[in-house]
């Protein structure tokens, strides 16, 4: 089964101990991170989308993607 996740946050170091996280857990980018700028909030948001191959399970909608 291919997993798909896609991470948000502020653009901050959180955010990329977030992705970095993902990585150790053996998901891998998929396609380039996106940026915003939330101009009321005076902030910068990033998204990063990341893909996971798992082996000997069936995809279900009720499952925590994260996890996988």
């Amino acid at each position: 089964m291919k997993v798909y996740r896609f991470i948000t946050g502020p653009d901050d170091s959180s955010f990329c101990h977030r992705v970095t996280d993902a990585l150790n857990k053996g998901w891998e980018l998929h396609g380039s991170p996106s940026l915003t700028f939330n101009a009321a909030a005076n902030q910068t948001f990033c998204g990063q989308a990341v893909v996971k191959t798992v082996e000997g399970k069936d995809y279900d909608p009720s499952m925590k993607l994260g996890e996988q």
